[in-house]
């Protein structure tokens, strides 16, 4: 999961999505994504990989463009921090699940009852330009980044998402 998935990265995960909506400047919370990030690469992700093992993550760099890079930086500033502290590593595949505005929003109260972490509790205006902005990278790296209806039972869903990997599926 991102933030997190190795020790360092959970670590700088307590400190991003805990404390009040203007704990971190934009600046500061890019980097410490891409710290987390570069952690969770070099001492969770390449290490599957070299065993021959699939890595799924629930959320990667995607999100960050998403973001933070809609904003005081970019998403070439974003790029940029990620080329650095991750030597540019890209999953084959990005999967973003699409749901229509107020069912995603039921859901996360379902899986998290009302307490939104620091990023999630933001304003609707600000959820709605994250997901304009995945669209766009859909519409820009369609071999990379697949749009997967996200709405029905977690079967459907589950078939769907297999099929968007179907290319990559031994």
């Amino acid at each position: 999961r991102e933030p997190g998935g190795s020790e360092g990265a959970e670590a700088i995960r307590g400190l991003l999505l805990t404390g009040s909506a203007d704990r971190w400047s934009p600046r500061a919370e890019a980097l410490l994504f891409a710290a987390a990030r570069a952690d969770h690469v070099e001492k969770t992700i390449r290490p599957a990989l070299d065993r021959g093992a699939w890595v799924l993550s629930d959320r990667f760099l995607d999100s960050s463009r998403a973001y933070q890079g809609m904003g005081e930086l970019t998403d070439g500033d974003v790029m940029t921090l990620h080329r650095i502290g991750s030597a540019g590593f890209l999953p084959d595949r990005t999967l973003v699940l699409h749901l229509e505005e107020g069912e995603a929003e039921r859901r996360a109260r379902a899986r998290d009852g009302d307490e939104a972490d620091r990023i999630g509790g933001r304003d609707d205006a600000f959820h709605r330009l994250v997901a304009s902005a995945f669209a766009r990278f859909a519409s820009e790296e369609p071999s990379r980044v697949r749009t997967v209806d996200a709405s029905g039972d977690a079967t459907a869903v589950t078939a769907r998402l297999l099929d968007a990997l179907g290319d990559l599926l031994p």
